[in-house]
This record gives structure tokens, sequence and C-alpha cells, in this order.
């Protein structure tokens, strides 16, 4: 241990210490002033001087400076100190330190704590560090830090003005944020909008990213580096308002998802539905359904901007159905009450297949119209029409409501060619009845 005292207390000294002369060794220290002791010290008497007193009720230090590297054992004393000390070089011969223990008064006040541990102990030094003046340009910052001196970092400062119960840790482990009431593991508290910052400073491979969480009249989540907020509820939004179960469900007004996403409605008279809104300009409405089983398929529900349709369609590829923004109310029921299989239209079926083949070659130059009496003997053979389906094709292969049409029309064609010769043929006897008429009546005038 090191003691530097005043030239009066050191030519005093060899008195006071007279019963262990041991423990004193040769000056080996570059102050002129320090008597080095490799033991204990033991008071006996009083050491007084101008730098501080020594005493049987302990040290009074009033100025200077003590450095203790060892131990400081007074075997009569219960106490090292007793009494108020200031350490530093600004204390004054009559420091004012009032109600405290210790004051450290300094220009730039610190603890130090060097562990001389050796043999694969743990020995880190640290400090508690005050208003470091050479951080900036502007005379520092006005704070109280913990410094790890061998990796020269801050890991820990508390800036001066920092507002009551800035940071709280209650005796059960809580840590209060602007309370000292912490009612959870963290505690963040603040008359407008406490939040966390999560901010990544970027490392060349990752780009600087930024993002706040907040509890205001309504929580969010905001993406500082966009400028948006992605994430909001709302105070007082309903239990279940979104829901995501330990199996990745989702639901939407409830607690007990029943598919990969729920809606539900609880009020009553309320709806459950799902908008899709698409609000920006050239922007279609539109959800899809994808399999990937043995035939993947995705199909695509489609509200176009342009025409105002919705589409039905394969994503990317045919669209089979498409139904107007102007369709009349109930254009189509399938299933009625008195009749659950039937398919009501109750507008115009109107068809345009442009693959139709319209018999209007029935009419053309060449056509084999067939005689009656081979149609005679075709329907007396096989009991339908040539070139319609039998019943039995209908059963087996269902009906083709458009081809069917173009059937009947090719029919109603030949029938009104055979009805065109028949009519050309009855003209044709009627003028030979007439002629034959007025001979016979010639025939009577002469007879």
């Amino acid at each position: 241990m090191t003691l530097r005292l005043t030239p009066l207390i050191a030519s005093a000294l060899p008195f006071v210490i007279g019963l262990l002369p041991s423990v004193v060794s040769s000056q080996v220290t570059n102050h002129p002033d320090d008597v080095v002791i490799n033991g204990n010290l033991q008071v006996v008497g009083n050491i007084i001087g101008p730098g501080f007193a020594l005493s049987a009720n302990g040290i009074e230090a009033t100025s200077g400076r003590i450095a203790a590297f060892n131990t400081f054992n007074f075997g009569i004393l219960p106490h090292l100190l007793y009494g108020h000390a200031c350490i530093g070089r600004t204390c004054g011969p009559t420091p004012v330190v009032d109600d405290e223990t210790l004051l450290i008064d300094d220009t730039q006040p610190g603890i130090q704590f060097q562990d001389s541990s050796d043999n694969g102990y743990p020995n880190r030094t640290w400090k508690l560090k005050v208003n470091d003046s050479t951080l900036t340009s502007a005379g520092g910052i006005e704070r109280f830090s913990i410094e790890d001196i061998e990796a020269g970092t801050l890991p820990f400062t508390v800036e001066g003005g920092a507002p009551e119960n800035a940071l709280w840790i209650d005796n059960g482990g809580g840590i209060g944020l602007g309370t000292m009431f912490p009612q959870d593991r963290l505690h963040a508290s603040g008359a407008i909008g406490p939040g966390l910052r999560l901010e990544q400073t970027g490392n060349g491979l990752l780009p600087p990213q930024a993002w706040r969480i907040v509890g205001q009249t309504a929580f969010s989540v905001t993406d500082l580096t966009a400028g948006t907020t992605p994430l909001r509820i709302d105070r007082t939004a309903p239990t279940g308002s979104f829901h995501l179960d330990e199996t990745g469900f989702v639901g939407l007004g409830t607690t007990a998802p029943e598919e990969l996403l729920h809606v539900r409605s609880n009020a009553t008279n309320t709806d459950a539905f799902a908008l899709f809104d698409a609000a920006g300009a050239g922007s279609d409405a539109a959800f899809r359904l994808r399999q990937n089983g043995v035939t993947p398929t995705t199909w695509e529900f489609r509200n176009q901007q342009d025409s105002g349709r919705l589409n039905v369609g394969i994503a990317g590829g045919n669209t089979p159905l498409k139904i107007d923004n102007a369709a009349n109310n109930n254009l189509m029921k399938l299933g009625i009450n008195s009749a659950p299989d039937a398919v009501v239209v109750t507008g115009r079926l109107v068809v345009n297949n442009t693959t139709l083949n319209v018999p209007d070659y029935v009419f053309g130059k060449g056509y084999a119209l067939k005689p009656l009496p081979d149609v005679d003997r075709f329907i007396a053979e096989h009991g339908h029409l040539p070139g319609v389906p039998t019943a039995r094709d209908v059963t087996t292969q269902g009906l083709d409501l458009a081809q069917m049409q173009m059937v009947h029309l090719e029919k109603i064609e030949e029938l009104t060619l055979h009805s065109i010769e028949q009519h050309k043929t009855i003209t044709a006897q009627g003028a030979r009845i007439e002629r034959l008429e007025e001979l016979i009546e010639d025939m009577r005038a002469t007879r």
C-alpha cells in the first residue's frame, strides 16, 4: 500500500508505527512523500497534518489523494473511514460534503476498478466515468457512464437531464422505462406514444433499415426507411380481430380459425365480407386458387378495371366465364324450389361460337338433298332422322344444345327445300288440272 503524506506526517510516522517496524520499507516510489507499507497499518495515536488527519476514529481527509493498493486494516476500528470524506484535486481545504458519506470532486472525476487477478481469472478493468469532455470539440456530453477500459467502449450511459424514472428495475426484476412501477418484465411508459426503434445500420452486405413500434391511441409498426406504416391496430379493436394459431391458420374475427384463412362476423346483422380493393389506376382486383396436384392449375377470379367485367379463368390462360357489370338480376338460376335440378335462364341465351357450321350449305348448289322416299326408308330402318343423334347418344354423351340447334336448322332448311319442290309440283298440277277442266267444258259445249 502506498500512503502519500505531507512532510509533517511523514516525520511523525515512525513513532506511530513503532509497534510494527517490519511493515515499513524504504522509499521505492517516484514521489518524495511516499511511504510504502507492505502489510497492515495499526493506528495507536493520532496523525494530524494539512492533508488529512489519521486517528483512532478513522481517516479524515481534507485534501490531497489516497491511493490504496493493498489493505488498510485498522484492527481497533469498526470502520475504515469514519465521518464524511472528499477525494479529488478540487476538494479544497474545507469541502462541503453535506449528507454524502463520500464526495469525489475533480475536473474529470472517475472511479477505476483494476482487477489484478491472474492464472486465468477474469481481470478486466472497468471505470465509472463522468462528463468526458474529450468526446467532442464542443466540450463533450454531460453524462454518467460505465467504461470498458480494455475494449475502449461505453456500454452504459445516463445523459444529464434524463427524466425521472428513465430506467427502473424493481425487486421482481421488472424493468420500467419512464415508470417506477413496471407492470411486466419490460414496461415503457410516456405521456405521448412510447415506442421502440429497431435499426440496422448496414455493413455493406445488408442495407440500412429502421423500424419503429409505437403504442399510442393505436399500436403501429412503421418502416422508417420507406416512410410507411404496414401494420396498425386501433384501440378497442375486438378480441380475435386478427389471430394466428399454432398451425398457421389465420382468423379474422375468430380465435379458432378452421381454415388457413377464416373470416367470421360475430355481431348481429353484420355480414362476413372480404374486400379486395384495387385503388390504384390501371389495377384489377382479383384472387387466385392454386393446387399443385396431379394437374397443377391456378384459377383466377378477376374484376377487370377497363371493362368492369368479372372474369373467371386460368391465370395467364383462357377465360371461359365472363360476367358483364351491367348484367340483369337473376339472369341464370341453378335449381329452383319446385325443380332443384333445373337450370333457369331468365334472359336471352345467345350462342356466339365461331366454330359452329351454320347449315347455309343446304341452299348451296350441288347440295345432295335426300329424296323423301330415301328419308322414309332411313327412318324405317334406324328410327330417327338422318344426321340427328339417337336417344341413346343423348343419354350417354349428353346434348350439345348449340350443335343440336344447327342440326335442327339443317332439317328445317331441308324441309323448306322439300316444301318448295312440292309447291312447284302442286302448282304445276293445278295448272294442268285447270287446262283439263277447260277442255272438258269446251267438249260439253260443242256436244
